[in-house]
C-alpha cells in the first residue's frame, strides 16, 4: 500500500486504512533518529576546532600588489601564548624573517593569515592549535594545544616571474 510517496507492505494484523501500524511508527522513529544525528553530526565534528583570526592593526593606502602564494615574503613578527609570554621575535634579533608563502615552510596559519597582505601592513593573527604545532606543540617553549597569537608586519615582497 502506498500512502504519502511511502510504499509500506501492510500485514496480517496491520492497518491499512490510513492509521498508524506498528510499523509506520518504527519508521518513524528510526526516521527521527537519523535527521537528528544528520543535524548534530556537523556541530560534533567541528566541536573544539577554532578559526583563525586575522586582524587589520594598519592599513596601507597604496598597495600595488598584494602577497599571494609563491611569493617570497620579509617579516617582522612577535610570537605570544595566549598568556601573553613570548616565545619568539624577529624583533629582538633585528633580522627580518624571510620565506616562501604558501609552500609550506611556515604553520599553516601563516600561510592563510598572509595571504592578501600589503607592503608596510600589520596584523594580528590568531592561531588555533590545528593551524600551529598541534597537540605536540614545539617545546620548550609552545606546549601542545597552545593557541598562537602573532604581531606581524610585512616588509617587503619578491614576486617571483611566472615561467
Amino acid at each position: 500500500m502506498r500512502r504519502g510517496g511511502w510504499w509500506y507492505p501492510v500485514r496480517k494484523g496491520e492497518r491499512g486504512d490510513g492509521g498508524t501500524s506498528k510499523m509506520e511508527a518504527s519508521r518513524g522513529a528510526a526516521l527521527l533518529t537519523l535527521v537528528v544525528w544528520v543535524l548534530c553530526t556537523p556541530a560534533l565534528s567541528t566541536e573544539g576546532k577554532r578559526k583563525l583570526q586575522i586582524g587589520v592593526k594598519k592599513r596601507v593606502d597604496n598597495c600595488p600588489i598584494k602577497s599571494r602564494k609563491g611569493d617570497v615574503l620579509h617579516m617582522h613578527y612577535t610570537g605570544k601564548l595566549e598568556d601573553g609570554t613570548e616565545f619568539d621575535s624577529s624583533l629582538t634579533r633585528d633580522q627580518p624573517f624571510v620565506f616562501s608563502l604558501g609552500t609550506g615552510q611556515v604553520i599553516k596559519g601563516w600561510d592563510q593569515g598572509l595571504l592578501g597582505m600589503c607592503e608596510g601592513e600589520k596584523r594580528k593573527l590568531v592561531i588555533p592549535s590545528e593551524l600551529g604545532y598541534g597537540d605536540r606543540g614545539a617545546p620548550p617553549k609552545i606546549p601542545g594545544g597552545a593557541t598562537l597569537i602573532f604581531e606581524v608586519e610585512l616588509l617587503k615582497i619578491e614576486r617571483r616571474q611566472e615561467l
